[in-house]
């Protein structure tokens, strides 16, 4: 059943700003309220599920001192996706929440025009106490890899776990690791960082960009882990490992890709064709192996955060599947 509560806005301290931020600031003391997100509260606002004084307000309008604040917290929307006993690697579960090695291939959560075969589907069969807080279609999703991406991604199994992973995300106190393999070597003798913003290509929307307007600010590191090459001649491949700040769509490959090493296999940011110097570069066992690859070369290999609920470090290694391994033990003997 839907739940509703009612009290006082007292503190003048926390209303300064616009209605979100204000009542974000004013439901952290509300032991049922503290839970909601910022985007919580703003759909809740839209939805008119949010009063003030006996009235709707706006997003953007700021809350009097001393106004009447009523919440309803909606029923959560049934979820109408259906289960699919898709097989999933677990490498952590407690009632609270799960930690998944994704293999390549896999969409993580539905979409309007994708309602099976996703992280989703095999989550609904395997847990059965998944956060509605993400709605119908991203249960217990607080971030997401790319379809053709592998690797470490946590979900979370009830509302209060979601939003304090949300927060971990949020500011950036979550370990993450990418292992990528690039064409050619990045100049780096350590390491380097990369901050852009990125936003969607004005040229291909299937695409993101570097510095485009709209964007989003994006922080990686990335370190050079090996190179592969021939005697005498220029390294064809190398691994790179990349450290996020920030989780920004296709942040990865877009920052390889503005540095000049788009991903082996990547079908969208630079996969060379026949004619292409960097792919005719690689030895013939190489092409193979990249060839044989559902997607670009990338994987989630470490994932590490403080458990939202327990106060536990957690630290998780997942290892590559089938053919990404395939392709590292085949380049590894041209280290």
């Amino acid at each position: 059943m839907s739940r509703s509560f009612f009290f006082i806005a007292d503190d003048s301290d926390s209303m300064q700003e616009r209605a979100d931020k204000s009542l974000h600031a004013l439901f952290m003391e509300q032991e049922d309220l503290a839970h909601l997100s910022r985007s919580q509260i703003q759909k809740l606002i839209e939805a008119g599920h949010i009063l003030i004084n006996q009235k709707t307000i706006r997003t953007k309008d700021v809350i009097p001192h001393l106004a009447e604040i009523s919440v309803t917290l909606p029923d959560p929307t049934p979820i109408e996706v259906i289960p699919e006993n898709i097989p999933i690697h677990i490498l952590y579960e407690d009632e609270h929440l799960i930690v998944i090695n994704k293999q390549p291939g896999l969409t993580v959560h539905p979409s309007e025009t994708q309602h099976s075969h996703t992280l989703v589907n095999a989550l609904l069969y395997h847990v059965k106490d998944l956060s509605g807080i993400g709605g119908k279609l991203r249960p217990g999703i607080v971030h997401r890899i790319d379809k053709d991406t592998s690797g470490a991604i946590v979900i979370s199994k009830n509302d209060v776990a979601h939003a304090g992973l949300a927060k971990l995300f949020a500011t950036h106190t979550i370990d993450r690791v990418y292992w990528a393999l690039t064409y050619g070597t990045p100049k780096m003798d350590a390491s380097v960082r990369v901050e852009t913003t990125l936003g969607r290509s004005p040229h291909d929307r299937k695409k993101m960009a570097v510095n485009v307007d709209p964007g989003r600010v994006a922080i990686s590191h990335f370190k050079l882990l090996e190179a592969y090459g021939l005697q005498g001649k220029a390294n064809f491949a190398s691994l790179v490992e990349a450290k996020l700040e920030t989780g920004r769509t296709h942040q990865v490959r877009v920052h390889l890709n503005h540095l000049g090493h788009s991903l082996l296999g990547d079908p969208l940011y630079g996969t060379p064709n026949d004619s292409n110097a960097k792919w005719k570069a690689l030895p013939a066992l190489i092409k193979e192996a990249v060839t044989a690859l559902p997607g670009q070369a990338l994987h989630a290999r470490v994932l590490g955060f403080k458990h939202p609920i327990t106060g536990k470090m957690l630290h998780f290694e997942a290892e590559p599947f089938l053919e990404l391994a395939h392709l590292l033990s085949e380049l590894k003997k041209f280290a």
